[in-house]
C-alpha cells in the first residue's frame, strides 16, 4: 500500500471530484450506477465498467486520506 502515499494528494482529489460528477449535464455516472446496484439492476457489463471506472479514484482518495489522517503515515514513513 505504499504506492498510494506516492500519489500526490491534489491531483488525487481532482480526479477523484471529476470523476464522481461526470458527465455535468446529466445524472452523474458514479450515482446512477450506485442506485443501479442498491436496485439490482447492475448487470451490463458496461455498467459494471462504469462503476469502476468512476469511482475507482474515489476509493483510491478514501484509502489515502485515511493513511494520512487516520493511521499518521507520514513522507518519512513511506522509507
Amino acid at each position: 500500500m505504499k504506492w498510494i502515499d506516492k500519489i500526490a494528494m491534489a491531483p488525487l482529489a481532482i480526479v477523484a471530484i471529476m470523476m464522481a460528477v461526470l458527465p455535468f449535464n446529466a445524472t452523474p455516472h458514479l450515482f446512477e450506477k450506485l442506485g443501479m446496484l442498491a436496485d439490482g439492476s447492475l448487470q451490463r457489463p458496461i455498467d459494471i465498467f462504469d462503476l469502476f471506472m468512476h469511482g475507482t479514484p474515489v476509493v483510491i482518495l478514501i484509502i489515502r486520506l485515511y493513511r494520512q489522517f487516520v493511521l499518521k503515515i507520514t513522507p518519512a514513513d513511506k522509507q
